[in-house]
């Protein structure tokens, strides 16, 4: 990226933020499951949050505190989602951000809380008590233990930072491998930034980028309940007003929320494979999204992913199942990789399967469809479904 330098580290590798993880008992495993992160003075934020209908109590009570355009401490647990909780849940949430606030002497009312982990389970308040108290005992800007302490079924961590020659810095962090689906998914992502900018901006610029990153992955179609995606300023850094500083801006975060989308898909749940799918000359982009989210969500198209079996007709069924009105498949042309396996909706008569075989083998390939309806295009990034994204989640609650 032209004026952006790649630099170590996660939230904390903008100015004014700290971040703790610590093990509160949450996760059976004992592993990292409670985080804290603390700008040192009110910050602006935004937020982008699941639109499922049974969405979770720590999602309501971020929706309705973003809305202020003003955040200082966020509280993450992992290992229980405080989903289909009822109203305990939500009087859950609302004593984690106020014991989050007490223990770095905050506005309770700037108090952000996440939870990931299983639904339908209440919290254990006296351990999430105990972790809050020992999480703020231990704030500095090391975040790697606040990045590992928001994992579920992930198997890595999830960060990236940058700094900009303009004189600011940006990071990251994020996790999620399973239910992930457009509208967001079971996935948390906090980016923060020294920037000075006002949450009047902040919340369009998130929204764009929501939609350009972690709203263009699926690993196995289904959305969750805990979505959230936050972004927060300290304005430490230069600021950004004109158009042109939020253009950059907009970039930079983008740039770091397309990696950190990447990354959950990357990490998919039992995944061996990381697929680019590329709809073109559609109509409109939101059809090539229909197209491209019809190949994204088949089971059958998916495993065949993972054989490293290139089944025209199923990738051709699936784009014949996307609802797109007046869709003719008689026009389609397919490519995997460099390889036309399609045209005109049936198999290329130049077409060898040993080449798109071959391609299908590597961990990372590309399909790319021809709609010839227009000039629109969409970006979709997927994986395979392996045998292990149904030990995984078969094992999950056991």
């Amino acid at each position: 990226m032209s004026g952006f330098t790649e630099i170590p580290g996660a939230v904390c590798a903008a100015g004014g933020f700290r971040a703790a993880g610590v093990a509160a008992g949450l996760k059976r495993s004992g592993g990292l499951d409670l985080a804290l992160i603390v700008s040192g003075a009110p910050a602006s934020a935004a937020g982008v949050f699941t639109s499922h209908r049974a969405a979770a109590a720590p999602v309501h009570l971020c929706r309705e505190r973003v809305a202020a355009g003003r955040a200082q401490v966020i509280v993450v647990n992992a290992g229980c989602a405080n989903a289909v909780t009822g109203p305990r849940g939500r009087r859950d949430a609302e004593a984690m951000a106020a014991e989050a606030a007490a223990a770095v002497g905050v506005d309770p009312g700037l108090a952000l809380v996440c939870s990931t982990g299983k639904i339908g389970n209440f919290l254990a308040m006296d351990r999430v008590s105990r972790g809050i108290a020992e999480a703020a005992g231990r704030l500095g800007t090391d975040d790697a233990a606040a990045a590992d302490a928001i994992l579920t079924t992930d198997s890595r961590r999830k960060t990236a930072a940058v700094s900009h020659a303009d004189g600011w810095r940006l990071g990251g962090m994020a996790k999620g491998a399973g239910m992930i689906a457009p509208d967001m998914a079971t996935m948390l992502a906090f980016i923060a930034t020294d920037a000075r900018v006002s949450g009047r901006n902040l919340q369009p610029l998130l929204e764009r980028i929501a939609a350009r990153s972690f709203n263009c992955v699926s690993v196995d179609g289904d959305t969750s309940t805990n979505d959230s995606l936050i972004l927060a300023a300290t304005g430490e850094g230069p600021a950004a007003r004109t158009r042109r500083d939020l253009l950059k801006l907009e970039v930079a975060v983008g740039e770091v929320a397309r990696y950190l989308a990447q990354a959950i898909v990357r990490d998919g749940e039992g995944a061996t494979k990381f697929v680019t799918l590329e709809v073109e000359r559609g109509r409109t982009r939101d059809e090539c999204r229909r197209v491209a989210y019809a190949i994204a969500h088949s089971p059958l198209v998916k495993t065949a992913f993972f054989a490293s079996d290139p089944n025209l007709g199923r990738i051709l069924a699936a784009i014949g199942n996307s609802g797109v009105a007046g869709l003719d498949t008689g026009k389609v042309d397919l490519y995997i990789d460099e390889v036309r396996v399609a045209l005109a909706g049936a198999r290329d008569p130049a077409y060898r399967e040993d080449a798109a075989i071959a391609a299908m083998k590597k961990p990372e390939f590309r399909i790319r469809v021809l709609l010839h309806r227009g000039a629109a295009a969409a970006t979709v990034w997927t994986c395979d479904l392996s045998f292990d994204y149904v030990k995984i989640n078969a094992e999950y609650r056991t």
